[in-house]
């Protein structure tokens, strides 16, 4: 049990050391989306502006776009959704452990 412990600390630190080595290593880095991205490079390889060929949804509803903070809003409701649909696949994994452990235990016991 100390092993597994030990092993998600570990990873823990692993993972924000992950997090945090690209603010410190990439200074004054513009940190953009990836739709940005995707605009300029197809931009540079064909040599001309980009056009969208899709308008969001939403923004044809409003007839206009979206302000920043719906979009940050509507980020933040997928995020709690996936990580709402991990925790319970999480849970059912850790559950169904504990009951094979139980019924083994049951079974030995017989």
């Amino acid at each position: 049990m100390k092993s597994d412990k030990k092993k998600v600390i570990i990873l823990l630190f692993v993972a924000a050391f992950i997090a945090v080595v690209p603010l410190f290593a990439l200074k004054g880095a513009e940190f953009g989306g990836s739709d940005d991205a995707g605009s300029v490079m197809i931009s540079k390889i064909e040599g001309k502006e980009y056009q969208p060929w899709f308008t969001p949804v939403l923004e044809t509803f409003i007839d206009g776009e979206l302000p920043g903070e719906v979009e940050s809003l509507l980020f933040c409701v997928q995020t709690g959704i996936g990580v709402g649909i991990i925790a319970y696949n999480l849970g059912r994994l850790r559950e169904r452990k504990r009951l094979l452990a139980a019924a083994e235990a049951a079974n030995d016991a017989d």
